[in-house]
């Protein structure tokens, strides 16, 4: 059996693919080739600081070139990945630096100062990728030139670390979830197989690389596949690359998905070149899904996953996506478990349950993770008998689809009864003039909790806080029901991401 490492798959998938192009970016082509030997001039630099099997290195850069440059070579020294997005505060910067004992940091403009500022008393060597070089770092082009484009002679073992992601939640410091070289190369195989990626695929990426478009991106290179990359959503940008550049895959959440079809409403597009548009974070409704249907045909695949277990736990096909009243139902749910994960619902004491009941959603897959950094008593708690237990409340259908309902520390509880705040969002999405909405429970005096929906208006000026009420009483139980409404520009996140519903109940000023 072939020893699984991340340098094992890459080194000769990538080889084999020569002078095609890899990346486009701002105007700029890369070639398979030119990444290759770049990042082989920039492994035996960092061999050189002592990188290796066991040495965490820090990727603080947007999405650029020099990312996936460093990318490879990292894992071409049989190193950990340790990789920050440039949404992150100062303070959490220092504590991954800290917490994963970086030894060397490659940051690009907007995030050196982060990096020096933090300067952890491990970390040996920061490598400036941007247009900047300020005292104290190693300029790009320095660190690469001299180097030989020859791959370093070093290996990692299957169960060496191979990726140290932080995830944050909405409470407390972020926690290291940690990946051996093993799991990685098996998520990879799994990403290429559930997307379907084909040898053809022109990638289209805008999301931060290090969270899922960065799987997205490194599964879609063993395949040789051409990715724009960009810095940031732009919905006319979208539209411009499917029809001018003949993409083939993307990845958005939902609200993209729907400026995207904003934008291309009622304008003659030739958009069938795109194979699929995969999203994540939340169930698309079934209006924009009949809208999406018709303006890009069937192309929409939803993924679940977690940073414990990247991207792929379960997944809606693109068949799923279906306006026939016999399979519509499906598209309040997350989909199947994938053919590398087994999937289960169970109660407290790791029980599991009958179909239909709820409880929490258990998952077993070979790309879980090993556990978190420096964290053992939350490992025990979330590893449990080879199950990782998610933290999201849902069900299971006697298909196998799984209904996610909410995340088990967000279920609300009002006047005794428990209040999923997903169900309640799904039914307020529907009502006419809503763009986006969250929905918490806040402290009442009387209830323990009250429901409380947080509603981002649509452009088109029909949105009625009335009508809204009204229509939630037509379609949830009374308990279920918002007990008020806040009508807000914006929706928070966290540095991850992630809808930061710490932050919305904060916000409450109360009754």
């Amino acid at each position: 059996m072939i020893d699984l490492t991340l340098k094992s798959v890459f080194v000769d998938a990538l080889d084999r693919f020569g002078d095609r192009p890899a990346l486009y970016h701002q105007g700029r082509t890369h070639s398979y080739a030119d990444i290759v030997a770049d990042a082989n001039r920039l492994a035996h630099r960092l061999r050189a600081t002592g990188v290796g099997p066991g040495v965490a290195v820090a990727l603080m850069m947007s999405n650029r070139p020099e990312y996936v440059v460093a990318d490879q070579a990292i894992l071409r020294c049989g190193a950990i990945k340790v990789p920050l997005n440039d949404m992150l505060s100062v303070k959490e910067i220092d504590y991954i630096l800290r917490d994963s004992g970086a030894r060397v940091a490659i940051a690009d403009t907007g995030m050196l100062p982060a990096a020096q500022e933090s300067s952890p008393p491990g970390l040996e060597l920061i490598i400036a990728a941007g247009d900047e070089c300020p005292s104290g770092a190693e300029v790009w082009t320095d660190a690469l030139s001299g180097q030989p484009d020859t791959v370093p002679d070093v290996e990692a073992k299957p169960d060496d670390l191979g990726l140290i992601i932080y995830t944050g939640g909405t409470t407390g410091l972020p926690k290291g979830v940690m990946h051996t070289q093993r799991s990685l190369a098996v998520n990879l195989f799994s990403h290429v197989m559930e997307i379907g990626l084909l040898d053809d695929e022109v990638m289209l990426l805008m999301s931060p690389l290090p969270h899922s478009a960065g799987f997205h991106l490194q599964a879609g290179m063993l395949k040789g596949a051409r990715a724009y990359l960009e810095t940031k959503f732009d919905p006319e940008l979208v539209l411009d690359r499917i029809t001018a550049n003949r993409v083939t895959f993307t990845f958005m959440v939902p609200t993209m998905i729907y400026r995207v079809l904003d934008r291309a409403a009622g304008r003659p597009l030739d958009l069938s070149s795109l194979r699929t548009i995969l999203y994540g974070a939340a169930p698309i409704t079934r209006e924009r899904l009949e809208q999406g249907l018709a303006t890009f045909g069937p192309v929409f695949m939803q993924l679940y996953g977690q940073s414990e277990a990247p991207n792929f736990i379960t997944r809606l096909r693109r068949e799923d996506h279906t306006l026939d009243p016999a399979g519509a139902h499906r598209l309040a749910s997350c989909g199947q478990p994938v053919a590398m994960a087994q999937v289960a619902i169970v109660d407290d004491d790791g029980r599991e349950l009958p179909r239909g009941e709820i409880g929490e959603v258990a998952a077993r897959t070979p790309y879980t993770m090993v556990g978190y950094h420096n964290r053992p008593e939350q490992t025990a708690k979330t590893l449990q008998n080879g199950w990782l237990r998610t933290g999201d409340i849902g069900r299971m259908d006697e298909q196998g689809y799984v209904y996610l309902l909410d995340r088990k520390n967000d279920m609300i509880i009002s006047g005794g009864m428990n209040v999923y705040s997903t169900e309640v969002e799904n039914v307020a999405a529907t009502c006419p003039g809503v763009a986006q909405v969250a929905v918490v429970g806040v402290p009442h005096p009387d209830w323990g909790e009250a429901v409380v929906a947080f509603v981002v208006p649509d452009d088109s000026g029909s949105f009625d806080e009335a009508k809204l009420l009204a229509h939630c009483r037509g379609e949830l139980a009374r308990y279920k029901q918002p007990k008020a409404i806040r009508v807000v520009e914006s929706l928070p996140t966290t540095a991850y991401g992630k809808l930061d519903k710490k932050a919305l109940r904060a916000s409450w000023p109360g009754w």
